[in-house]
């Protein structure tokens, strides 16, 4: 009886190394398989973004998730190619992928939604790379459009990273889209200033460039006036770009030109920026 015992485990040591034997190869083969997959999937993405990147007719927004669809895409054929290589057979990977899909789509739902939000965001274009997009609390310069989140960079700096459905299921301001932007001033001048004088002077110092002609000329209005002072709207449009240059040095180019026009009793009171409201724009409304 020992004996019996004793042969029949040596046969199962044998019959087991024997498979062993004729089994690490492929299982070798196929984790050499995974690991060229990976490598030529990160190497085929950072080709198909480098060539296209020196395209005119592809726009920038689709490089980051047409990278990352080529490697996943590759990723996906390799593991294939791997688990045949040790024997699955592939209608009943198929039937294990399906209800495995099933399972995972149930519990990434949230994951899901951003890879919707993402498809939605590249075929609708709410916004480009570069564009400033702000929604709610997010605010930014988008760096890149990812299938699953998207990189904003703030004004000082610092990363967001934000899930697509973040930006999709919100309302979203994209300052960059237009082109041009409104710039207007309230200035507060004395009574004794000249209206007519004031007005002129300011449309002359704050006229656009000749180069830029895709600009609008500037306007000066009378909005406001009581017993001591007489507040002018002056506004322009300027390009998306230029928005914080001139919203910098307009304020200074209209207090010097009028303190050097009228003196110490031309001195603006006060010099405010106006923004429109969302609830009444119709005053700054052009035709």
């Amino acid at each position: 009886m020992p004996n019996e015992t004793l042969q029949a485990s040596g046969q199962f040591a044998r019959s087991l190394a024997a498979q062993a034997a004729s089994f690490l190869p492929n299982l070798l083969v196929a984790v050499l398989i995974l690991a060229a997959g990976f490598v030529v999937a990160n190497w085929l993405a950072r080709l198909v973004i480098g060539a296209f990147r020196h395209s005119t007719h592809v726009d920038p927004t689709v490089l980051g998730p047409l990278g990352a669809i080529v490697r996943y895409v590759v990723i996906i054929l390799a593991l294939l190619v791997a688990l045949g290589q040790v024997g699955v057979q592939m209608t009943s990977l198929l039937a294990v992928l399906g209800a495995a899909g099933l399972a995972i789509g149930l519990a990434l739902q949230g994951t899901l939604t951003n890879i919707a939000a993402g498809i939605m965001l590249l075929w609708l274009r709410p916004f480009r790379i570069g564009d400033f997009v702000e929604a709610q609390n997010i605010s930014g310069t988008v760096r890149e459009i990812g299938l699953f989140v998207c990189h904003l960079e703030t004004f000082d700096g610092v990363f967001v990273f934000v899930p697509n459905s973040g930006l999709w299921n919100v309302w979203l301001r994209n300052h960059s889209r237009s082109g041009s932007r409104l710039v207007a001033f309230a200035v507060s001048l004395p009574r004794a200033v000249d209206f007519d004088a004031a007005k002129d002077l300011l449309v002359e110092t704050l006229r656009p460039p000749e180069e830029a002609p895709g600009l609008k000329e500037v306007e000066a209005y009378l909005d406001q006036l009581s017993g001591d002072a007489q507040v002018v709207v002056v506004r322009t449009h300027v390009d998306p770009n230029q928005v914080a240059e001139a919203q910098h040095t307009m304020p200074e180019m209209i207090r010097t030109a009028l303190s050097r026009r009228f003196g110490a009793d031309g001195e603006p009171k006060t010099i405010q920026r106006l923004v429109p409201a969302d609830s009444d724009p119709s005053r700054y409304l052009a035709g």
